[in-house]
């Protein structure tokens, strides 16, 4: 108890000098992130703290004391999250690998007997959506990136007549985006779908119609196939009917 007693004192001494970063960092799902604190003069430094508040998480803390040569952790639990390497060495904190649930507020505070540094990072993590393009019915296709964080942005080529929608994933912070388009009354034959995302950007194109007469005629080819197909029958059957009268009449 005395020892966390002395830790949280050291802690919160304020010194004369006072020093704040701020830094908005985006990170790739399933990629290593290193977080620096800030540059100071290592015989001044006294202790290092991070202090780290994830989303629908309790806030956490790592420190380490210079003079004892001491590292302490409190309610953090994430084994991703740890040093960099030896904080005597270098107090550089890694999230490796970097998970959806790693969105926050990551601060490293320096206390030093010349004043107190502070770097904190605003981490965001984003994770590329799955992108599809289909066509449902003519003239009408759909483009979804599913599964994204942020949200992805779609465009097409050439402009339509389009319904975009959004539909969150609760709980991961990810989104799917679907945008249906529809060319009614105009010969346009090939489109595109452009999808915008922080992890990178895809395009995927599609040939209008082609793709539905593999699944179904248009009513116009389906009866001009049914009225061929009636009048070979009616042949065939007119074949079959002089055969058997003429065969009768020889039997006579």
């Amino acid at each position: 108890m005395k020892l966390v007693n002395l830790w949280i004192s050291l802690i919160l001494y304020i010194f004369s000098g006072q020093e704040y970063f701020k830094t908005s960092l985006s990170v790739l799902v399933d990629t290593k992130a290193v977080l620096t604190c800030p540059p100071v003069l290592w015989p001044s430094v006294l202790v290092v703290t991070w202090e780290i508040v994830l989303r629908d998480k309790p806030p956490c803390f790592g420190a380490y004391r210079r003079d004892t040569n001491q590292t302490t952790r409190g309610n953090c639990t994430d084994k991703r999250i740890t040093w960099a390497s030896r904080p005597d060495e270098n107090p550089a904190l890694q999230v490796d690998p970097v998970a959806i649930t790693h969105d926050g507020n990551y601060t490293c505070q320096i206390i030093t007997s010349d004043g107190n540094f502070y770097h904190e990072y605003h981490l965001q993590v984003l994770v590329p959506p799955e992108v599809t393009l289909v066509q449902t019915e003519k003239g009408t296709a759909v483009c979804k990136a599913a599964a994204g964080k942020p949200a992805a942005q779609i465009s097409w080529t050439p402009e339509g007549d389009c319904v975009t929608e959004q539909d969150p994933y609760w709980g991961d912070g990810t989104v799917t985006v679907q945008s249906t388009c529809r060319w009614g009354g105009r010969h346009v034959l090939n489109v595109s779908c452009s999808v915008s995302h922080l992890a990178g950007n895809k395009s995927l194109s599609i040939e209008l119609d082609k793709g539905v007469r593999t699944l179904g005629f248009p009513g116009s080819d389906l009866l001009i196939i049914l009225c061929v197909k009636f009048s070979l029958l009616s042949v065939i059957l007119v074949f079959v009917g002089f055969i058997h009268f003429q065969r009768t009449n020889d039997c006579r």
